[in-house]
């Protein structure tokens, strides 16, 4: 994770070589990060998200996007693999996409725009 200045804005940005979110544990430590650099912004990138998340059975994605809402973290997640944006995780993101809270894009660019428009 990275705390990144761009357009006079801070985000926390999660590499998508770095440790997967696979339990609420790991959602809480991002959330801590995020509070100390004081950043309520934050980029995930598709290898960020684990199988966990995908598969919305083990509720870790529910459970997540919970807390970054109770938190007040804006959050957009850049997923390019449709392998993972299909069935009912599909229909989570569309949802999702039509909230202020988190979005998903096809690139970084998108993303961020929307993250620090």
């Amino acid at each position: 994770m990275e705390s990144i200045q761009k357009e006079g804005q801070g985000y926390i940005l999660c590499h998508p070589d770095g440790q997967p979110l696979r339990t609420e544990q790991d959602v809480l430590d991002l959330i801590s990060v995020c509070f100390e650099h004081n950043s309520y912004k934050l980029l995930l990138h598709e290898g960020t998200l684990s199988d966990e998340f995908y598969n919305l059975r083990t509720g870790l994605a529910g459970t997540a996007l919970q807390k970054l809402i109770n938190y007040h973290i804006k959050a957009a997640a850049v997923i390019r693999t449709e392998e993972t944006t299909q069935g009912r995780f599909k229909e989570l993101l569309t949802e999702l996409n039509k909230g202020e809270n988190f979005r998903v894009f096809g690139s970084e660019a998108l993303a961020l725009a929307w993250l620090l428009g």
